[in-house]
């Protein structure tokens, strides 16, 4: 009996630290959501972040659970995971969290987590422990989601500029004010149906390795569900205030128009990869868009240097976090 309840104790504990990961990533990616609104003015800051939170929590009811199945059941081959291996990448990814926070870089959150999970899974068995398939397709839209952004956002940019070009300045800029607020709402159920999902997955993993899930099942506990996306969407209400500041001014300067077609351009990309069941980067999507949308200005509009710097903490995410989550695993498994 005395080692069922410390079972038990061991996977609440790491639930809860699944959901400080989930409420971190909230928190790490607001300015995904709402650095665009706040730059152009089109919302205050405290009401952004509301705003944000409200449609983070409301994808819920919109999105099927196929990034989750990717993350719980389409990483790791059967019979690998165990409390070791999940407690390695979920330290693995909130130390490299933690760090790109402090210093203002938006990394993704969600590749931190897949490094963590590689590195943890690598320490303990090796790489024919990985799922290729998984893998490939998360490593791969780290290109195709910034990519996809950038050319989505310059085409809506493009495309609003030829249908509103004989319209007054400040007439369109009254528009896409409220424009704004749609396509701001469309990235934050983006941002929520495909980060939620990620943390869903790890908590699931979780549960199918120690045996308080069953692999017959086709989805995680409900509770499960609830609880990540309430997790994400108050990390969000708190927001990341030094992200905001790179995401909304630092790349490149945004009017209300600019911001949303790279929202919705954002928006358009995470939708396609969360119904293919992709666990992409929220960070890494908005972020093309923004470059996307300043580059139709000219070339000199985009801070090619911020931009860079931005896409080195991409490079370093993966390694950099699988790297900590190996560490800790074996820590782990030596202490316990």
């Amino acid at each position: 009996m005395e080692s069922v309840q410390t079972a038990f104790w061991v996977v609440a504990l790491l639930v809860v630290m699944a959901l400080l990961f989930d409420f971190m990533n909230g928190f790490h990616d607001a300015a995904n959501s709402i650095a665009t609104v706040v730059s152009t003015g089109v919302l205050k800051p405290a009401q952004a972040v509301l705003f944000a939170a409200f449609f983070n929590f409301v994808a819920i009811f919109i999105f099927h659970l196929s990034v989750a199945a990717t993350v719980g059941k389409g990483i790791v081959q059967p019979g690998i995971v165990d409390t070791h291996v999940v407690f390695g990448a979920l330290l693995g990814a909130i130390t490299w969290n933690i760090i790109t926070w402090y210093y203002g870089i938006p990394s993704s959150s969600s590749h931190a987590l897949i490094g963590g999970i590689s590195g943890a899974v690598i320490a303990k068995a090796g790489t024919s422990a990985l799922i290729s398939g998984g893998i490939f397709k998360t490593v791969a839209f780290i290109f195709v989601s910034p990519v996809l952004g950038f050319l989505l956002g310059s085409l809506m940019m493009v495309a609003v500029a030829w249908i509103f070009r004989s319209f007054r300045p400040s007439r369109v800029d009254k528009w896409f004010r409220r424009l704004q607020l749609i396509s701001a709402g469309a990235y934050s159920l983006g941002h929520g149906g495909n980060d939620a999902q990620k943390t869903i997955g790890i908590i699931w993993m979780l549960l199918l390795a120690t045996g308080y899930a069953s692999s017959a099942e086709s989805s995680p506990p409900t509770w499960t569900i609830v609880c990540c996306y309430a997790a994400i969407g108050l990390g969000t209400m708190f927001g990341g205030w030094r992200i905001v500041k790179t995401m909304g001014q630092k790349i490149t300067k945004l009017k209300p128009v600019g911001g949303f077609c790279a929202e919705t351009g954002g928006a358009m990309t995470l939708f396609l990869a969360t119904a293919l069941g992709i666990p992409v980067s929220t960070t890494h999507t908005i972020t093309g868009a923004i470059v996307g949308v300043g580059s139709t200005q000219r070339a000199s509009a985009v801070r090619w240097g911020v931009a860079g710097n931005i896409v080195w903490a991409w490079i370093l995410t993966i390694p950099a976090s699988a790297f900590v989550a190996g560490v800790a695993y074996w820590v782990s498994f030596t202490l316990y």
